[in-house]
């Protein structure tokens, strides 16, 4: 079964949030979901650059409607009001990706005093998630199972991440390097993803009380922009060619193994 970003179905009326929005997998995430009519929340740091991505898409899709949610995941005080602000704007939520990220960087503590790579690949979202949660499983209560989803990017870069699992004793791993670092946020990243899908998935307690159902995917953007590998928890149903003229892409077809969607 072969998918292309054309086939989306209409999205009008559908609220989605992209983390990390303006550049690379995430800018091209929200303005696919934008061009098929979806309201998408730009996640971004800066101000000044997600107005000038807004302003892209807009010259791509005049009607796209995108709009921006200022946050800096090295300071969980912003994430939390962000996602206070935007539950004051929306009553429905159909879409989260947590797609912003770093990698491989020098040791550093976040004011919050956490490793950084620990803290915006994995708690910032989880803190944003855990936000979003009861919005998202209200959203999901009218509609048909799959409506609301929740996509977490990670890596094969958890395999680098110790031997033991998570140092919850040193999750900053102090002793260790930053790609052991690194691995442990990707897989804090996938492990996350496991536990939504057990609390809030098809079959799970939520769902099978009819208190709401969401399907969480974790996606893997391999080792270069132009490949793409989209997990869930047992086996790919389609191939995904995307064809674009982006700089992440670079002009050139990236062929995806995608799970769950």
């Amino acid at each position: 079964m072969a998918f292309h970003p054309d086939s989306l179905p209409d999205l009008e009326g559908k609220v989605f949030i992209v983390t990390g929005g303006n550049s690379g997998i995430g800018y091209h995430t929200v303005a696919r979901l934008a061009e098929h009519g979806a309201h998408v929340y730009m996640c971004v740091r800066s101000l000044e650059k997600g107005a000038r991505a807004i302003a892209e898409i807009n010259e791509k899709c005049p009607s796209a409607n995108v709009d921006l949610l200022q946050m800096d995941l090295t300071d969980l005080a912003t994430v939390v009001a962000a996602a206070k602000y935007f539950l004051t704007l929306e009553t429905t939520l159909h879409g989260l990706v947590n797609n912003a990220g770093i990698m491989a960087t020098p040791f550093e503590i976040t004011k919050d005093g956490h490793e950084a790579q620990w803290q915006v690949n994995y708690l910032a979202h989880w803190v944003l998630t855990e936000h979003m949660l009861p919005l998202m499983l209200q959203t999901s209560k009218n509609l048909a199972p799959g409506s609301v989803r929740i996509v977490n990017l990670t890596s094969s870069g958890h395999l680098g991440a110790p031997k033991g699992g998570i140092n919850f004793n040193d999750p900053s791993l102090r002793e260790g390097n930053t790609w052991t670092r690194y691995g442990q946020s990707k897989l804090a990243n996938i492990l996350h993803t496991k536990s939504l899908h057990e609390r809030y998935g098809p079959g799970s307690r939520s769902a099978r009380n009819e208190e709401g159902e969401i399907w969480v995917t974790s996606v893997h953007p391999a080792s270069s922009a132009r490949q793409a590998r989209i997990w869930k928890l047992n086996k790919p149903v389609a191939t995904w060619k995307y064809s674009g003229d982006s700089e992440s892409l670079d002009g050139r077809v990236a062929q995806q193994r995608m799970w769950g969607f």
